[in-house]
């Protein structure tokens, strides 16, 4: 029996319920609020666990591909402290493949595939239990319904009012990212500085995380702890803020070289010779976030359990899009597609909330008062 089913969002946890879906021979309507692909940048890079990523990938077909695009290179990370003093400087052994890293420009493109995606359907309301299953509302006017919508639109989904009235609260900390292009070109001591993974420094209430990318590209995120309105009102603790433009790059710049004061002139330079700085401050649900099952509407990945970007969120979306999918494609009729779908909801609480509370504590961790945590917790993730 061929249920009329949505998901709306086109990021990884989407895409990979419909792929696999897909594989099933099951007919899913992909609704993502971007106009193309190409519409804005995708973003960083993603290290996809064995566990998790790899293995939803292999439910949908993809691994042989994924591994013939991913860097495993990339699992690599060097620790210094704020003086430039290398503390760890980890390498994968060869044939490691625990966390191989790959972008997510070119996760979306192999998950992508033949899909049929409706672009530019921005949704504004999901409403259940109508006479004719579940109605989507969308930005243009136009409705639809179905018998499964799934909620697979990110930290501020639309689709999650329909069956919690939770929302994201903020971290107290921020992240503020760069990038730097052709690095091994334009910079190359900061190439041989970062090497082939990623590099990250700790100080006090802050941290500089440099990462590579494909292509000569490195992503450099400033962390530290600031009020949200750091950029319009002076933090005395910090020194960020008054009346910050977060589009002047310049000023920008000069406040967070002041914030880093002291630290390695070449650490410094990764904040000197970045391009433009985007203001990325840190939200996430409540640790244990359920709801009461609501026939016909769940969620997946950040809509359902945002959390802390400590390396997880991608990997458990994707593993519930696969999971969720092949609970849809066996279940025969309509009564079994809510158990199914009931199921897999317990079993996402119960393996997202022990996530919730250890990336919280590591986020806790990493941008503390005591730069020595970040490194104990390195050592106990990823012993040498």
């Amino acid at each position: 029996m061929r249920r009329r089913i949505a998901v709306i969002g086109g990021g990884p946890a989407g895409l990979t319920f419909a792929r696999v879906l897909h594989r099933h021979d099951h007919p899913v309507t992909v609704l993502e609020r971007d106009p193309s692909p190409d519409a804005r940048p995708p973003g960083g890079t993603l290290d996809l666990h064995e566990g998790m990523g790899q293995l939803a990938l292999d439910k949908a077909g993809l691994l042989a591909r994924f591994q013939a695009l991913s860097r495993p290179e990339g699992q690599a990370m060097r620790i210094l402290a704020t003086d430039g003093t290398v503390l760890r400087d980890w390498r994968p052994r060869p044939g490691e493949r625990a966390n191989p890293e790959i972008d997510r420009g070119q996760l979306r493109d192999l998950l992508l595939g033949s899909l049929d995606v409706q672009w530019g359907r921005g949704v504004t309301e999901v409403v259940p239990g109508t006479r004719d299953g579940v109605l989507v509302r969308f930005a243009d006017g136009r409705q639809e319904t179905f018998d499964l919508v799934v909620g697979a639109d990110g930290a501020w989904s639309r689709v999650r009012p329909a069956v919690s009235s939770a929302t994201p609260h903020y971290t107290g900390v921020t992240f503020v990212e760069t990038s730097l292009d052709d690095v091994d070109t334009r910079h190359p001591g900061l190439a041989r500085l970062i090497g082939d993974g990623s590099l990250a420094v700790y100080g006090v209430n802050r941290a500089l995380v440099a990462q590579r990318n494909s292509g000569g590209h490195v992503k450099v995120y400033a962390q530290f702890r600031a009020p949200l309105d750091w950029h319009t009102n002076l933090d005395r603790r910090t020194g960020l803020g008054a009346s910050l433009d977060p589009a002047d790059a310049e000023a920008v710049r000069s406040s967070l070289l002041a914030l880093f004061d002291g630290w390695a002139p070449p650490v410094l330079d990764l904040l000197r010779h970045g391009t433009a700085f985007v203001h990325r401050p840190l939200h996430v649900l409540p640790v244990s976030h359920t709801w009461a099952h609501v026939p016909g509407v769940t969620l997946l990945g950040d809509a359902a359990h945002l959390m802390p970007p400590l390396g997880l969120g991608a990997n458990l979306a994707m593993l519930e899009g696969a999971e969720l999918a092949e609970s849809v494609a066996a279940a025969p009729g309509p009564d079994d597609l809510d158990e199914a779908v009931r199921a897999f909801e317990e079993q996402m609480w119960a393996r997202a909330g022990r996530w919730a509370k250890i990336t919280a504590a590591g986020l806790e961790r990493l941008v503390s008062p005591d730069p020595a945590e970040a490194l104990t917790l390195f050592d106990e993730v990823q012993p040498s």
